[in-house]
């Protein structure tokens, strides 16, 4: 009854992280074509939330990572308990509240990573880990994959800016990279689907593996698949307003034809290191591809000290995320009693970050940029002087 329990609790939590990853993620997707007036916020996080739904169900590379990759179960490993699993939930979700309430585009897949790590030091102690796989399939994609989708962008912005040369001094020159926007920036939902949302599935599959419900080795069941599928839309089309302004607004001004390149690049990205079962972080992806669409663009600023902020969230993620996963696994060997006292402890933080969001709130009614209120708002007459120095 105790061990039924503890495995339905795991199971609420990590859809609860699916919900969160959601939200938390749906910059990746949405902030630039928001940013630049492409797509009204509320239409933008409805399509978004759409694509990700698709987009779980396409592939599960990603799932057989986390469930048979980073922690050691079975035959010559350890048998990584729920109270665990439950343990690493916590540590995940609490960072991805407090960044979220900080608007720094963090990563919800290192945060994951960090608190099932954690938990499983606490239980096991280092022959727990699988390093080698942490070391390829988590440490060096997050490394690689933002330099990587960086520099695409940088060049891609640099060719549209190139090919449409004659448009400069023409208002609505670039305006075309608008719609473009539109087909881009779905690319990108539906390559997160196929990688985040698959994330969650293999902590469900691992939690049925370590209760002998399910065989070592076996990727998600078709109802893991689906209920995943729907948290992580759910969450996407809450928004995550405060991300989406940073990444949107924070690190550079983006202009149509940037944010076209920035999400291009990283849909290419993401889906490449979906097909190989890279679980990288898709957040890093895309902050990367922004910085480097605006290095692309002649006169664009990046915000280094934003970039600074994001990059010390970045490597903050698996050691804070592990600290916290690390105390609740403590108290969640007590059993039952543990992981209630942990329950209620992590629902009492977690609306207390909610709480304190409230006095400075961010929502669709304030999120677009100057950038894109500009574009819809601003009228040059032909012939005028200002005409001749627009850029776009």
């Amino acid at each position: 009854m105790e061990l039924t329990l503890i495995v339905v609790l795991v199971i609420a939590l990590a859809l609860f992280f699916d919900f969160t990853n959601g939200f938390h993620d749906t910059a990746n997707a949405m902030a630039t074509p928001i940013a630049t007036g492409a797509l009204r916020p509320k239409v933008a996080v409805g399509l978004a939330a759409i694509l990700n739904l698709i987009g779980a169900f396409l592939s599960t590379e990603v799932a057989k990572t986390i469930s048979g990759g980073i922690i050691k179960e079975g035959d010559g490993g350890v048998l990584i308990t729920p109270e665990l699993i439950f343990a690493g939930l916590i540590g995940a979700i609490v960072w991805n509240m407090v960044t979220w309430l900080l608007g720094l585009p963090s990563s919800s897949s290192h945060a994951l990573f960090g608190g099932l790590i954690g938990a499983a030091l606490v239980g096991f102690g280092l022959q727990a880990i699988d390093f080698g796989v942490v070391l390829s399939k988590v440490i060096l994609p997050a490394i690689l994959a933002p330099l990587t989708a960086g520099l695409i962008a940088f060049a891609a912005t640099r060719l549209a800016y190139s090919i449409t040369r004659r448009s400069d001094g023409r208002p609505d020159g670039r305006d075309g990279f608008r719609y473009g926007q539109i087909f881009s920036s779905s690319l990108v939902a539906l390559a997160h689907g196929t990688n985040d949302a698959q994330k969650t599935m293999g902590v469900i599959t691992l939690t049925l593996i370590s209760v002998g419900l399910q065989p070592v080795g076996t990727g998600p069941e078709f109802w893991v698949i689906v209920v995943c599928a729907v948290a992580i839309a759910l969450g996407t089309y809450m928004g995550g307003w405060r991300i989406i302004k940073t990444l949107g607004t924070g690190l550079t001004d983006v202009k149509p034809a940037q944010g076209f390149a920035a999400e291009t690049s990283t849909a290419a990205t993401i889906l490449a290191s979906s097909h190989v079962g890279f679980a990288l972080s898709t957040t890093q992806v895309a902050s990367g591809s922004v910085i480097g669409s605006g290095l692309g663009r002649r006169g664009s600023k990046v915000r280094w000290r934003t970039a600074g902020r994001i990059g010390v969230g970045w490597l903050m993620t698996l050691p804070a995320a592990g600290t916290v996963g690390a105390l609740a696994a403590v108290v969640a060997h007590l059993g039952v009693i543990g992981i209630m006292i942990d329950t209620i402890v992590g629902v009492v933080v977690i609306v207390g970050i909610f709480l304190w969001s409230r006095r400075n709130e961010v929502s669709h009614k304030n999120v677009v940029s100057e950038v894109a209120v500009a574009g819809r708002a601003v009228k040059i007459k032909p012939g005028s002087k200002s005409r001749k120095k627009a850029k776009l």
